[in-house]
């Protein structure tokens, strides 16, 4: 029976060998990805592009972020291999946090993401605007007409 994710190459063997699919339920690229592109995932990559930093650095840089969230974020990330860890033997301790390689090559490219959004938040709130518009106004032809919307 063949796996809802990986689809063995000629080689078939290693892990180096498998198609992976974001798209198959199973597949654990899905995890990974969700890992980059949550909420917190994402700034935290974002954060650690500019350079090493300490926990509370980071906090501090990931506005909004509780202390639990970011650890159980950077705990994730580690895990897939994005960032490294780092605890130096100092009293008192002081653990960093900086990209891995692969965390490097994330970052860029989700970084280039938050800089399109960026950049491109004026139509987005336009957008917006006018489906909010759209909507109160279908709502008020129904609420006049005696239906209910939607």
């Amino acid at each position: 029976m063949e796996s809802d994710c990986v689809a063995p190459t000629s080689a078939g063997t290693a892990a180096d060998d498998l198609a992976f699919d974001v798209f198959a339920r199973a597949c654990p690229s899905r995890d990974t990805l969700e890992h980059i592109t949550g909420k917190w995932g994402g700034l935290t990559l974002g954060a650690l592009k500019e350079g090493s930093l300490r926990f509370n650095e980071l906090r501090r840089r990931v506005d909004g972020v509780s202390e639990k969230m970011l650890s159980q974020t950077l705990h994730a990330l580690e895990r897939d291999g994005l960032v490294h860890r780092e605890a130096q033997p100092v009293n008192p301790p002081r653990v960093d946090y900086e990209l891995t390689p692969l965390g490097q090559a994330v970052a860029e490219r989700l970084l280039a993401l938050i800089d399109l959004v960026e950049d491109r938040m004026p139509e987005v709130l336009t957008a917006r605007a006018r489906y909010d518009e759209e909507r109160d106004a279908t709502a008020r032809g129904a609420a006049t007409t005696g239906r209910g919307g939607r």
